[in-house]
């Protein structure tokens, strides 16, 4: 099994991003989270576009975001996204906003359910798009985390059981 993935993208800072303080505007790290969304869809195989094409839309259900430093205009930054959790229905992504220094300035997460475009009714990823949800299921962060759980209750059923 490979590592789980994360993937990089590179944000352009613009002065149209700031607030009257001179910061970063905090909704603006949605938007970051959303380009390294799609950065991480197209770095595990797929394309969003395929999705929406194919009578599907992945809206965002729960998002949270803790800001831990301040990003001015001028500063480069990177959004860093994985996938947390891959459930039937709804994936979780995770996200760092680092600067150049490698300091984390936000991070957080996004949880999204699959909906069918027509009626917004909430469909099982894993059913719609098989493919793609093996392969969410290879990269994800925490897989390890789920098998060694998964081994901690059959040992624990099994040992209750006798």
């Amino acid at each position: 099994m490979e590592p789980y993935l994360i993937s990089t993208k590179e944000i352009q800072v613009s002065y149209a991003d700031t607030d009257m303080m001179g910061v970063i505007y905090h909704a603006n790290y949605l938007k970051w989270f959303e380009l390294g969304r799609c950065q991480l869809v197209e770095d595990a195989g797929y394309h969003y576009l395929d999705m929406e094409e194919a009578g599907y839309y992945a809206p965002v259900y729960q998002v949270e975001v803790t800001y831990k430093k301040a990003v001015h205009y001028g500063d480069r930054v990177f959004v860093k996204t994985w996938v947390e959790e891959n459930q039937g229905l709804w994936t979780v992504y995770g996200y760092k906003v680092v600067n150049d220094s490698g300091e984390v300035c936000a991070e957080g997460h996004t949880k999204h359910i699959l909906v069918r475009k027509d009626n917004f009714k909430p469909v099982q990823f894993k059913k719609a798009f098989p493919e793609w949800f093996r392969r969410y299921e290879e990269i994800k962060k925490n897989r390890h985390k789920t098998y060694c759980l998964f081994f901690v209750w059959y040992y624990q059923f099994c040992s209750n059981a006798s």
